[in-house]
């Protein structure tokens, strides 16, 4: 003889909401029991004291560690700017050697053309140059010829021209002098 005394018919859905009740309804009851019953504030001040106590050496190495990573990336920074002006230092001794080679040529290749000129013909060309150039080329041609060229020029660029050319032989020349006027170019 089995007798049924009734019969419920619950959804799954109802089920699992009845369940998950439950269980928040345990876990809710025992968080509760787990809380300390009382906190001193002598107790709380001793346990602050000791954590940063504890913590105090590996703040301290991490702090060092953080500045010399700063510190080895800043280097690592130096050494690169060094690098590119090292190089760009090179770049232009060699751009200097070769600009310096070129003047020393054109300088005597234009030497040698007014070794050749006649003094009436050079005379309008040197006094149309800026006058430290002139100066420079009158100094490298023979004593005689610059003299005839000295004297074919306009006397007052002939004279700066002379005054550029003393000078040139003054042990003092590059000191600073105050009142020394500049030849016009």
């Amino acid at each position: 003889m089995t007798e049924t005394l009734f019969t419920i018919s619950v959804s799954k859905t109802l089920a699992r909401r009845v369940l998950t009740a439950a269980a928040v309804l345990t876990l809710v009851s025992q968080v509760g029991a787990q809380q300390p019953a009382t906190i001193s504030e002598a107790s709380t001040n001793d346990e602050i004291q000791k954590f940063c106590t504890n913590i105090a050496d590996a703040a301290r190495d991490q702090r060092y560690l953080l500045q010399k990573q700063e510190l080895e990336k800043l280097q690592a920074d130096v050494d690169a700017r060094i690098e590119a002006l090292e190089q760009r230092t090179a770049e232009y001794q060699d751009w200097l050697k070769r600009r310096n080679d070129f003047l020393a040529r054109a300088q005597a290749g234009l030497v040698d053309m007014f070794k050749t000129m006649k003094p009436d013909a050079a005379a309008p060309q040197l006094q149309e140059m800026r006058m430290e150039i002139a100066a420079a080329i009158i100094m490298q041609l023979p004593a005689r010829q610059s003299a005839l060229f000295l004297s074919e020029m306009d006397p007052e660029k002939a004279g700066m021209i002379s005054t550029i050319i003393s000078s040139a032989t003054d042990p003092n020349t590059s000191k600073a002098r105050p009142n020394t006027p500049k030849a016009p170019s």
